[in-house]
């Protein structure tokens, strides 16, 4: 009983630092910042009588919102800048575009190419091209006369300016607020990742499905990493500024991305440690340590969130003793090999520990200089972000029909035009501009992401229509009603990259609920009715107008993830060797390989949600999508134990199995039109030729087990490679 109620304690005190976790995360800071920024011009024109102004001047502050995207200030002052631009030109084409429908289909066909092609120039971009089409989209049914549209457009591009100095001010206010939003939310999934691996220890584990967990949890981690690289690197605040909060938070990062890295090294065969020491109970003292590191990284990211600091940190010192001690108890017939096996689990649970503990310091000290001048890293910055290319070739070099990006604005423009034909034949109501709406928001470049987010509209549409006709038709109170729409509107807001099912489900009640001020009435059939046909039309499109299918595009990732995973070998074989690798060459490569594998396990993954026939080598590619992340999380294992060590003699075995895992590996890609990775070992340490004379030391017994390990991953890699190119080849 008294067990149960502490689980219950547990389960509530979790569930309640989630909510609050949530409350300090970028998502409701972001929905908070764009409801205000939106709603304002609004209520504060309302006030003098001047609705209608306050109601443009809102529109304009919409249109930008949906460039303001996390990133740093610098990107988003730019792109906004530029948004505005396009804003005004657009509103006044389409003012005057609007008088003819000839002309207008013109200009919908046009822009909607046009302004697709962004996609070339990145997300950001595209938020700039998506603005311009929702202009273009609200000013459609603008019954505005010819005297009338400069002024009218003039007004909703001070809107939009509005809404950038808004945000300008409030990211000026807190400027280090977002870096530590995305942090702690990149530290909260290393957190869920780490529990994922406690899972491999269990001996009721199903090894093939947890590996699919663990790759889905490693796309999320991936996405974030970038994001905080983005943030941090490309910042001159965050990196030049030399503030305690700034130097505080590229230290947390850099240590986050190596612990990410010892994350990845506790990789070993589980099926066989599963096997020869299930009847010990030492596999699950590992899985609830991993588990308690876990929450003890939940607690990190929640001080970086809250910017709070706790008293005291859980001293794993202790446990980690104690592990040390049952694993020199345990015997068994094979001391030489699964022994040392749990003691390099052991060494790799320190580092870990070392590196929870560095984290933990800068939160539970008060910034200490102390311990932030003995920290100072000199890592190149720069290095670490990829640099996007903004030539106006950029843009013409993709006009070919082997460009996805050229489909898919070809794609955007054919069904706008012909989701405007239908809605001026069809049209139940005066919102005819919903069904091009739904167009612009669910085409997506794939096939896959073009199905889900069609599938999140209709769903929220629905349940979100009949909670707005719940709340017309129950509370006619027109203060409750106007404090629900400010709720359902941070809603819409804060949810729209977390969850965007739920965000299409506050943003119904909220639209009906502004229609009903707006006097115009109950519109929720004229919604519902005008999504689903906008729905059916871009699902339709995406499936038979220049589809993009991942099978197409997929060999691309393969040829990258192996570049990547020779690159990080080459690197490894270097210092094992004797030559000198610097610290900067080592984190490039293994930043390249996580980025790739994530790249790779995202492509599979969209294609597991299109249509059968699209599915091709489905089997393989799952193989190859696993022998990758364990091949990965071998070198990372051997990584972590060589990159800091000085190998004076290196065996000749070893360097031999390097130098096939290295040959199969570039065979590979040779097989996928991929380019091959020299390798030449040049001047070296001494190579041991005759190793039976020399004792080696258990690191270095282990050392080459695991490199026999990654020379037969590559081999299994090879075959599925054999398999996946015969099978297209037929």
């Amino acid at each position: 009983m008294t067990t149960n109620l502490s689980t219950k304690k547990t389960y509530m005190k979790t569930n309640i630092r989630e909510i609050k976790s949530f409350f300090y995360s970028q998502y409701f800071s972001d929905g908070l910042r764009m409801t205000i920024g939106i709603l304002l011009p609004s209520l504060v024109f309302a006030q003098f009588n001047q609705f209608d102004i306050g109601l443009t001047l809102s529109l304009g502050a919409l249109c930008i919102c949906t460039i303001d995207s996390p990133g740093p200030v610098s990107h988003k002052r730019n792109a906004m800048a530029i948004g505005n631009f396009f804003l005004f030109v657009v509103a006044v084409t389409t003012g005057f575009a609007r008088l003819s429908l000839f002309t207008l289909g013109t200009e919908i066909t046009l822009f909607s190419f046009f302004f697709s092609m962004f996609t070339v120039y990145g997300n950001r971009a595209a938020s700039v091209g998506t603005c311009a089409l929702l202009v273009m989209i609200f000013m459609m049914d603008k019954a505005a006369k010819p005297n009338e549209v400069l002024p009218l457009s003039a007004t909703i591009l001070a809107g939009g300016i509005w809404y950038m100095l808004f945000s300008l001010v409030f990211f000026g206010i807190r400027p280090y607020r977002a870096a530590q939003q995305v942090l702690g939310e990149n530290i909260a999934d290393i957190a869920d990742f780490l529990r994922i691996k406690a899972d491999f220890y269990s001996p009721n584990t199903d090894i093939d499905k947890n590996y699919r967990k663990l790759v889905s949890k490693q796309i999320i981690v991936s996405q974030h990493q970038d994001a905080v690289r983005e943030l941090l690197f490309k910042s001159r605040i965050m990196v030049k500024e030399s503030t305690n909060v700034s130097r505080i938070l590229v230290l947390t990062f850099v240590d986050l991305v190596d612990m990410f890295e010892q994350v990845m090294a506790t990789h070993y065969d589980y099926s066989h440690i599963n096997e020869k020491f299930k009847s010990t109970g030492i596999l699950d003292d590992i899985s609830l340590i991993i588990r308690q590191m876990a929450d003890e990284m939940d607690n990190i990211a929640y001080m970086v969130l809250t910017n709070k600091r706790n008293r005291s940190q859980f001293d794993f010192d202790p446990v980690l003793e104690q592990l040390k001690l049952k694993i020199d108890e345990i015997k068994t017939n094979d001391q030489t090999a699964t022994n040392i096996a749990l003691k390099k689990i052991l060494i790799n649970l320190r580092d870990l520990n070392d590196r929870i503990k560095s984290m933990g310091n800068y939160y539970h000290f008060k910034s200490s200089k102390t311990l932030l001048e003995d920290s100072e890293n000199k890592l190149e910055f720069a290095k670490f972000v990829p640099q996007q290319d903004y030539a106006p070739h950029v843009f013409f070099d993709n006009f070919s029909f082997g460009s996805a990006a050229f489909k898919h604005a070809l794609r955007v423009s054919m069904v706008c035009l012909v989701g405007f034909i239908t809605a001026k034949s069809i049209s139940l109501g005066h919102h005819s501009y919903w069904i091009l709406l739904t167009i612009i928001v669910i085409l997506k470049p794939g096939f896959s992401l073009s199905k889900q987010r069609n599938y999140q509209r209709l769903i929220g549409t629905i349940f979100g229509g009949i909670a707005g006709i719940i709340i017309l038709m129950f509370i006619p109170d027109k203060n409750i009603q106007f404090a629900l729409l400010v709720i359902l509107m941070i809603g819409t807001y804060s949810f729209l990259r977390l969850n965007y099912v739920v965000s299409v489900i506050f943003m119904t009640p909220y639209v009906l609920i502004l229609f009903k001020f707006l006097g115009v009435g109950l519109v929720v059939k004229e919604r519902i009715i005008d999504t689903i046909i906008g729905s059916s039309i871009a699902l339709i499109a995406s499936y038979i107008i220049f589809p993009s299918w991942e099978f197409e595009k997929i060999q691309d990732n393969l040829v990258g993830v192996i570049t990547a995973n020779i690159n990080y070998l080459v690197k490894i074989a270097e210092s094992i060797i004797g030559k000198q690798v610097g610290t900067i060459e080592y984190k490039l490569a293994r930043k390249d390989v996580f980025v790739k594998s994530a790249n790779l396990s995202a492509a599979f993954e969209r294609m597991t949600s299109e249509p059968k026939s699209k599915q091709r080598n489905i089997k393989e590619l799952h193989k190859f999508v696993v022998l990758n992340h364990i091949l990965s999380s071998y070198i990372a294992t051997i990584a972590s134990s060589v990159s800091n060590k000085a190998l004076h003699a290196a065996p000749s075995e070893n360097l031999k199995l390097i130098k096939k895992s290295i040959s199969v590996l570039n065979e590979c890609n040779k097989k996928f039109n991929g380019r091959i990775v020299e390798f030449n070992t040049g001047k070296t340490h001494p190579v041991v030729e005759n190793e039976s004379v020399v004792k080696l030391s258990a690191d270095e017994i282990l050392l080459k087990e695991q490199l026999g390990f990654i020379n037969k991953i590559s081999n299994d890699i090879a075959r599925v490679t054999d398999h996946i190119v015969e099978a297209n080849g037929e």
